[in-house]
């Protein structure tokens, strides 16, 4: 999450109703926050999807590192098999699951890249191995050995032994502007609540629609 101040609370969501909300981002907000004080492992864990040159689709978890009104953002590699993709088909598909809290929630829009100072903020709060791992790993390219990796971080820990070491060109971050936002709750029974938040493009505003379970 990026810093802000404490997220009130509304009163629907304290209620348990959260289909009364009317404004997505803000139930995000307070879903996650839930999330992170009850969820055992990972709450920013987040299923990405992609395509791929042929429209073959491709799936795999991240961490969310940032979220406010303008999307949800995550890190990686642009040489990586997701940068690739997400360059020729700027487009993305996020899931949520909190298993302890039965929730979901479903995210599709438009990606794009984060500033070079986000990208530079970010990077210089990571821990130093993880700078370091970002400079030695050729993400997603075929790997000789394991032995093999474990020397290029050997020679960027020595490359990079005193001072901060600098964000590597190739790694940087993603913006998903979300156009549609799915809310899922689960319910006795499989009478599950569904809410889903579209519009039309970036600033734009949001419609409500309750779905069948």
């Amino acid at each position: 999450m990026t810093d802000s101040a404490p997220i009130e609370r509304p009163a629907w969501l304290t209620s348990g109703d959260f289909t009364e909300a009317d404004e997505p981002m803000r139930l995000f907000a307070s879903w996650f926050e839930e999330a992170v004080r009850r969820e055992p492992a990972d709450p920013n864990a987040m299923a990405l999807a992609t395509v791929d040159a042929g429209g073959v689709p491709n799936v795999r978890m991240v961490l969310l590192k940032g979220v406010d009104e303008r999307g949800f953002v995550f890190y990686t590699n642009r040489d990586s098999t997701k940068g690739k993709e997400l360059e020729g088909a700027p487009k993305a598909a996020l899931v949520f699951h909190w298993k302890s809290l039965t929730r979901q929630v479903r995210v599709r829009g438009t990606v794009e890249p984060v500033t070079d100072a986000e990208a530079d903020a970010y990077f210089a709060t990571r821990a130093r191995l993880a700078q370091i791992g970002a400079w030695a790993s050729r993400q997603s390219a075929p790997l000789e050995s394991r032995l093999a990796f474990e020397k290029a971080v050997a020679r960027f820990t020595a490359k990079y032994v005193v001072g901060p070491v600098p964000r590597p060109p190739y790694w940087h971050g993603y913006r998903v502007v979300p156009e549609a936002i799915e809310f899922w709750h689960d319910r006795p029974f499989r009478l599950h609540d569904r809410i889903e938040f579209r519009r039309e493009g970036p600033g734009g505003d949001w419609t409500k629609t309750r779905l069948y379970p």
